[in-house]
């Protein structure tokens, strides 16, 4: 349980990483003329990831969930995959990555790493998917797994709907 509460802490850690990250662009996209949206959701993000982090090991603990290797092993790859995805595409966007919908008027989509693929049009939103089931369920947390799955999918229309809006109206669509 230990390595499991360290995991967690580990993924935390990234997410404080995030945030320094996503300060920096944000005074980047903002010095541009960039424009924020979307602030109506984004505590309920906040709420919503920092649950998981403390939801997933508390709920492995008091329920006294086992790490079972034939799920544990196969999340743990997942989450490890997740996170390669999320820093791609991080550097993908680059200064124009953030927590927050904030657009830079006039600057085209970009069409590097990940966002290359046309079908797949907010591929950080797949690891963000991938990482709240899987995190929980590397030790058995099911009930974690299921409430973030079913709340983020949630968020992710609302949220999704936001980040198209306000990319069609920076790009003048």
């Amino acid at each position: 349980m230990i390595w499991y509460l360290a995991l967690v802490m580990l993924v935390g850690l990234e997410r404080v990483a995030e945030l320094v990250v996503a300060r920096r662009n944000a005074a980047w996209s903002l010095a541009r003329g960039g424009v924020v949206a979307g602030q109506g959701h984004y505590p309920w993000m906040v709420a919503l990831h920092t649950g998981l982090l403390i939801c997933a090991p508390l709920e492995a603990a008091l329920a006294q969930r086992p790490f079972l290797p034939a799920l544990g092993w196969p999340m743990l790859a997942l989450v490890v995959a997740a996170q390669g995805l999320r820093w791609w595409c991080i550097t993908s966007l680059g200064p124009r990555w953030n927590t927050q919908v904030i657009v830079v008027p006039g600057l085209s989509l970009v069409t590097r790493g990940p966002y290359r693929f046309r079908r797949l049009r907010h591929p950080n939103y797949v690891a963000v998917a991938v990482e709240g089931l899987a995190l929980p369920l590397v030790h058995t947390a099911w009930v974690t797994a299921l409430a973030f799955t079913v709340l983020n999918a949630a968020l992710m229309v609302v949220r999704i709907r936001c980040e198209n809006a306000a990319l069609a109206l920076a790009s003048g669509r």
